[in-house]
């Protein structure tokens, strides 16, 4: 038994459920008011003890075992929950490698380094003539002393080697001072402070622990304008939040994550009160940026300004690839890259633009009243574009309807969502005063169109057998989902063929949330990374960057098939088939349970009516979409 199955074994799910949920019993089964959204009507809670998995049949429509609970409630990784309960069932993990206890605490070292140079960058800007200037400019820009505490800003002096010596005083050479990202290294050896006569912003992640620094200049002359740490074993910035560790609890009480561009934008709105704002520190907004965002919340809006937002910014997004801006200075709307991660992450990505010429931190320091109705306008990100490229254009040109057209459309087709598109197509026909027909005659053919098509030209040819826990009705659905990461970690790039089904038949991409037991769904989510990063074949990524607590599993996943390895078509037909029916199983799990909740309902008060019983036939269409899927995989090539 690994050490995973063993806590799941250990820990009762109702007993820790209990600590922060209200259950009542009913039958085999628990109920109460979901933790993470509120709802003080309906009890919509469900923990099966049977199982040991739970699910959320309201607003979250969510469900997973004892990890999946704690790492939503807690927000944290698969790596942290893991340890937490362990120790709490009592638990021996496997002991680390001696490389990894080395590297471990080579890690910490240096946050021990980044934290004493905290402490160093703060009694220079509290405590020293030359940091009266930093105080000054940060006081001119709306910050107060104790917000300036909270976010520790510190100033580095304007000096070669001053925070060098200092750090070499507290024992540390000028390889860890370099490792840790504070050094720059000179041609002829040695090395000087990076930063210099600047005011210094440390960058935690999501647990508090020290990263590394911004930097912003306090000289008009001096270049760049703001400094960012190197890529270091600590700082990676495509996967950091600035002020993430600060807002989170807000994040997830507020449900909505705000999304600005700088480190005073942050720090303003936190101080007056809007603590649930964070920043990707210039850099263009990566997936692994939303994935941390996720664990928080689904409703993310990213505010902009005024030329960012604009036509001018926003054709380049549509027009440019996302990787040219991967090293800009500046928050970049990509439009289309936004899209494709608000539908592989399953989130509500909106955008929202602020007034010309202001920052965040100036309208919340002028008026509060005023942010508050700019986030609430946020609109979705195919709203916005096609309201910003027809914002200061004729729209009774026929050349320009024409050219906005075509540039929306090829958004609206990127949206997976079959309701969605035609919403939008709606509302881009009204606002250009054209026949919706138009619209559809210029777009491009669908894919189940195309694949139709191919279908009547395809020889038949023989189905694959499919393994045996497809077929056999009351098997569960951990097994199912077993089998799919099985597969899929011999050949991650099949998602993008299950993605294009899927798709084809008006249902929605592959996501990490179609997993609801722990490992296999922190395995999924490395997965998606697999195909998102291009530094290595996605399949070496996944030995690569699996965590230490997940290697025992991706090595069983890795394990021989007992069936046999299936190939080409019969790969395809046994991935397609087991996804589908594994959500097949979970919408009429979804049903029954309904069902269920509003039995219970009934039995409590005969007036009583659960407004997730409306929810039924929608569950009931999205079973007869997933039929028809099923019935079309085997002509999938």
């Amino acid at each position: 038994m690994s050490a995973i199955d063993e806590i799941k074994a250990r820990i009762d799910i109702v007993e820790l459920v209990s600590e922060t949920v209200k259950l009542r019993r009913t039958g085999k089964n628990y109920i109460g008011f979901c933790p993470f959204h509120t709802n003080t009507r309906t009890p919509a809670f469900v923990v099966f003890p049977d199982s040991g998995t739970w699910r959320c049949f309201g607003q979250c429509n969510e469900g997973g075992d004892v990890f999946r609970f704690v790492m939503k409630k807690e927000g944290w990784d698969f790596s942290e929950t893991l340890r937490y309960l362990a120790e709490r069932a009592g638990v021996t993990l496997e002991t680390p490698s001696p490389q990894q206890e080395a590297q471990a605490e080579e890690f910490d070292r240096l946050r021990n380094l980044l934290e004493e140079a905290v402490v160093y960058y703060r009694h220079q800007m509290l405590n020293t003539p030359a940091g009266k200037q930093a105080r000054a400019y940060l006081q001119q820009r709306g910050i107060q002393p104790q917000t300036m505490e909270i976010f520790e800003l510190g100033y580095a002096p304007d000096s070669w080697d001053a925070a060098l010596n200092y750090l070499r005083g507290k024992g540390y050479t000028l390889e860890e001072i370099r490792e840790a990202g504070l050094l720059t290294e000179r041609q002829d050896g040695g090395g000087y402070d990076r930063f210099r006569h600047r005011i210094m912003f440390p960058i935690r992640d999501m647990s508090g622990k020290m990263t590394g620094f911004g930097a912003r200049v306090l000289r008009a002359e001096d270049q760049p304008k703001f400094l960012n740490s190197p890529q270091t074993p600590l700082f990676d910035k495509g996967r950091l939040l600035y002020g993430l560790h600060l807002a989170r609890k807000s994040i997830r009480a507020q449900d909505q994550a705000v999304i600005v561009e700088g480190y005073l934008d942050v720090i303003a709105l936190h101080q007056a009160g809007f603590s649930n704002a964070v920043s990707p520190m210039g850099t263009a907004l990566s997936e692994d940026q939303l994935r941390l965002l996720k664990r928080f919340t689904r409703r993310i809006v990213l505010a902009l300004d005024a030329d960012a937002a604009g036509e001018k910014a926003t054709l380049r997004g549509l027009e440019v690839a996302r990787q040219a801006f991967d090293h800009s200075d500046e928050i970049v709307f990509d439009a289309r890259g936004l899209l494709r991660h608000e539908a592989r992450l399953q989130a509500d990505l909106r955008v929202t633009a602020l007034p010309p010429g202001k920052d965040p931190d100036d309208v919340v320091l002028s008026d509060p009243a005023q942010w508050e109705q700019i986030v609430a306008d946020a609109k979705p990100v195919v709203i916005h574009v096609m309201e910003s490229l027809a914002a200061s254009r004729n729209v009774d040109d026929p050349k320009v309807k024409s050219e906005i057209a075509r540039q929306v459309l090829t958004l609206i087709n990127d949206v997976p969502d079959a309701v969605e598109r035609d919403a939008y197509r709606q509302r881009l026909a009204r606002l250009l005063k054209i026949d919706e027909r138009a619209l559809q005659a210029i777009s491009p053919p669908s894919p189940s169109s195309t694949r139709k098509t191919a279908a009547r030209t395809r020889q038949p040819r023989e189905k694959s057998p499919a393994p045996p826990h497809e077929i056999q009705p009351g098997r569960q659905a951990q097994e199912m989902e077993r089998h799919c990461l099985r597969l899929l970690v011999r050949n991650p790039e099949a998602i993008y063929t299950l993605d294009r089904h899927l798709q084809a038949n008006g249902l929605s991409r592959f996501s990490a949330q179609d997993f609801e037991f722990g490992e296999h769904q922190s395995m999924a989510a490395l997965l998606l990374q697999s195909l998102t990063q291009d530094q290595m074949e996605p399949t070496a990524f996944l030995d690569r960057s699996c965590p230490l607590e997940l290697k025992p599993f991706l090595e069983e996943l890795q394990q021989p098939l007992k069936y046999g390895e299936p190939k080409g078509n019969r790969y395809t037909e046994d991935l397609l088939r087991t996804f589908i029916m594994l959500r097949l199983v979970r919408v009429n799990e979804n049903i029954l349970q309904m069902r269920f909740i509003q039995q219970d309902l009934q039995e409590q008060s005969t007036s009583a009516v659960s407004p997730y019983l409306e929810l039924i036939p929608d569950y009931i269409q999205a079973r007869s979409r997933l039929e028809k899927a099923l019935a079309k995989v085997a002509e999938v090539e």
